[in-house]
C-alpha cells in the first residue's frame, strides 16, 4: 500500500506542478483538431477509428487543420495519409499535421511491472504534457483511451472529445477479484490469497474513483458499444454527454470476392462474395490474435467435443485458427494450441494460419460456414462482425458487445449463436453442421444484413452527428 500511496502522491505533485506552470504559460489554443493517438501503426480497429474520425472532422470542418500526436518516429504527414488509404481505405482530404512525442515509453505496460494501470495512467499525463506544450489544439480528441489526460487538456483550454473502446476498469473486473476468480487479469497467486485479493480490491476501488473523476472532464464521450456505455456511465456519471457510436468495420470489402480485391483492399467492382459454401468438408474459422483473453483453448476443446457427438453420416469439419503473435508469449500460446490438438487426436482437422495477408484472410472467410469467438466481455467484437459480413454464421461468447449489440435478430431472423461454456459451443457447432443448406444461407443472409449496421458509412454519420454541436458552436 506504501507503493500505491506513493503513486497517488506523484499524481498530486504532477497536477500541482502542471497547474502552476499553466498559470504562467497558458496561451490560446490554436484553431485545430488534435488527435492523441501515440501508436499510429498498430493496424487494429483503434487505428481505423482514428483515420475515419479525422476524415469525418475534415468533412464537417474543411478549413480546420487536423494534427496527430504520435510516438512513431518515422511518421510524416504524407506517410500517415498513405497509411490511412493503403491499410484502411480511408482517403483523407489533406494530410494531417504530425506532432512527434518522445516520451511514449511512459505509457508502455512493461515500464510498470506492478500497479500497471495507475502507472500507465500517470505516464499518459506526462505524455500529454509533452504533446500539449508542443501544440495546443482547440479540440483535443483522444482515440486511444487515455482518460487521465482529460483534466490536463481542459487546463490547456481544449474542448475534450474522446472515443472510448473499453473502460480501463469495470465493475466486472472488481467482481472477479472479489470472487477470487483466476483469469488473464487476475493471476493465480492473487486469486489464491484472501489478503492479496483484498489489497487488489482496495487498489481497484481507489483507481475506479480516480478514473471516474478524470473521465467526467470530457465534454463529449463516444463509446463503441452498449456494454462499454453502461460501464462508462456508471463510473464517469455523465450520461448526458455519452453517446454510443459503433466502430467502423470494413463490411464492404469483406463481402467482395477475393479475386477482385487488390492488396490495398480497394474493390474493383461490386461482385459479392457468395453465401454458398463447400459442404464436403465444412470449415469453421477463428480470427483473433493469440492473446490469453481470446480463449482459443475453449474453442479447441469445444471442436473436439463436437466431433465426438457428430452424426456419423455428416462430413467431418475442419477448424482454422487465424491470427497474429505480438511477442514470444503469444507464439508460445500458439505452439501450446498445436500440442493440444495432437493430444486431442484432432490435429489432422485443425489448421493454424499465422500473420497472413488480408487477401488470404478474405479467402479463408469466404470458405467458412461459421466463425468462433470466445472472449469474455469483449467490449465490441469486430471479428464477429467480420464473420457476418463475409457470410459465416457467428458462434460468439454470450457477453458484452456480441450479446448486446451484434448477434441479434435482423427482421425477425436469427443471425447466429451465443455460448458461454464448452458444451454450449459444441452444441452450436453441431447445429450449424446439421443445418440444411437453404436454412444456413438464410441465417447467413440475415447476419450479413445486420453487419451493415456497423459499416464505415454508419460510423461517419453517427460520429458527425455527435461532434457537430461542439465543432459548429465554435466555428468562426
Amino acid at each position: 500500500m506504501a507503493i500505491l500511496a506513493g503513486l497517488l502522491g506523484v499524481l498530486s505533485a504532477l497536477l500541482a506542478a502542471a497547474l502552476r506552470r499553466l498559470l504562467r504559460l497558458r496561451r490560446e489554443p490554436a484553431p485545430a483538431a488534435g488527435f492523441f493517438h501515440p501508436y499510429t501503426n498498430d493496424g487494429g480497429g483503434g487505428e481505423r477509428v482514428l483515420w475515419c474520425a479525422v476524415r469525418a472532422v475534415q468533412d464537417l470542418r474543411p478549413g480546420l487543420p487536423c494534427a496527430v500526436f504520435t510516438g512513431d518516429a518515422d511518421a510524416s504527414p504524407e506517410s500517415l495519409a498513405a497509411r490511412a488509404l493503403d491499410r484502411f481505405g480511408v482517403r483523407l482530404l489533406q494530410p494531417p499535421q504530425v506532432v512527434h512525442l518522445n516520451k511514449r515509453k511512459w505509457i508502455e505496460a512493461r515500464t510498470y511491472p506492478h500497479f500497471t494501470m495507475i502507472g500507465q495512467s500517470l505516464g499518459s499525463v506526462y505524455l500529454a504534457w509533452e504533446a500539449l506544450t508542443k501544440f495546443t489544439p482547440q479540440f483535443y480528441f483522444d482515440t486511444s483511451g487515455y482518460a487521465f489526460t482529460y483534466p490536463l487538456a481542459r487546463l490547456f483550454g481544449c474542448k475534450v472529445i474522446c472515443y472510448t473502446h473499453y473502460p480501463t476498469i469495470s465493475s466486472d473486473m472488481v467482481e472477479r477479484v472479489k470472487k477470487r476468480s483466476f483469469m488473464y487479469n487476475n493471476n493465480s497467486r492473487i486469486a489464491g490469497s484472501i489478503w492479496l485479493s483484498r489489497c487488489k480490491i482496495l487498489y481497484y476501488t481507489i483507481f475506479s474513483w480516480l478514473y471516474g473523476l478524470v473521465g467526467s472532464c470530457a465534454h463529449l464521450v463516444m463509446v463503441n458499444s452498449s456494454w462499454t456505455r453502461s460501464h462508462i456511465v456508471n463510473i464517469w456519471k455523465i450520461p448526458e454527454r455519452t453517446d454510443r457510436v459503433y466502430p467502423p468495420c470494413d463490411t464492404s470489402a469483406l463481402q467482395a470476392c477475393p479475386s477482385i480485391i487488390t492488396n490495398q483492399k480497394h474493390l474493383v467492382n461490386e461482385q459479392m462474395l457468395q453465401l454458398e459454401r463447400p459442404t464436403t468438408t465444412p470449415i469453421l474459422i477463428s480470427v483473433a490474435q493469440f492473446r490469453p483473453e481470446k480463449a482459443h483453448g475453449l474453442q479447441l476443446e469445444a471442436f473436439a467435443l463436437a466431433l465426438q457427438r457428430l452424426d456419423p453420416d455428416l462430413p467431418k469439419p475442419k477448424l482454422q485458427f487465424v491470427g497474429s503473435c505480438r511477442n514470444r508469449e503469444d507464439l508460445e500460446r500458439l505452439n501450446n494450441l498445436k500440442d493440444r490438438s495432437v493430444e486431442l487426436h484432432i490435429d489432422d482437422l485443425v489448421e493454424f494460419h499465422k500473420d497472413i495477408s488480408y487477401k488470404e484472410l478474405v479467402l479463408l472467410l469466404g470458405g467458412a460456414i461459421a466463425g468462433l469467438h470466445s472472449m469474455t466481455d469483449e467490449h465490441f467484437g469486430i471479428s464477429v462482425v467480420e464473420y457476418m459480413a463475409a457470410g459465416a454464421i457467428p458462434i460468439a461468447h454470450k457477453s458484452a458487445g456480441p450479446m448486446m449489440d451484434i448477434v441479434l435478430d435482423e427482421d425477425g431472423h436469427q443471425t447466429g449463436f451465443l455460448a458461454s461454456v464448452t458444451e454450449e459451443y459444441a452444441d452450436a457447432i453441431i447445429k450449424v453442421l446439421r443445418m440444411p443448406e437453404s436454412e444456413r444461407q438464410e441465417m447467413a443472409a440475415a447476419a450479413r444484413k445486420r453487419a451493415q449496421r456497423f459499416s464505415e458509412q454508419r460510423f461517419h454519420e453517427d460520429f458527425t452527428r455527435a461532434v457537430r454541436p461542439i465543432l459548429s458552436a465554435t466555428e468562426a
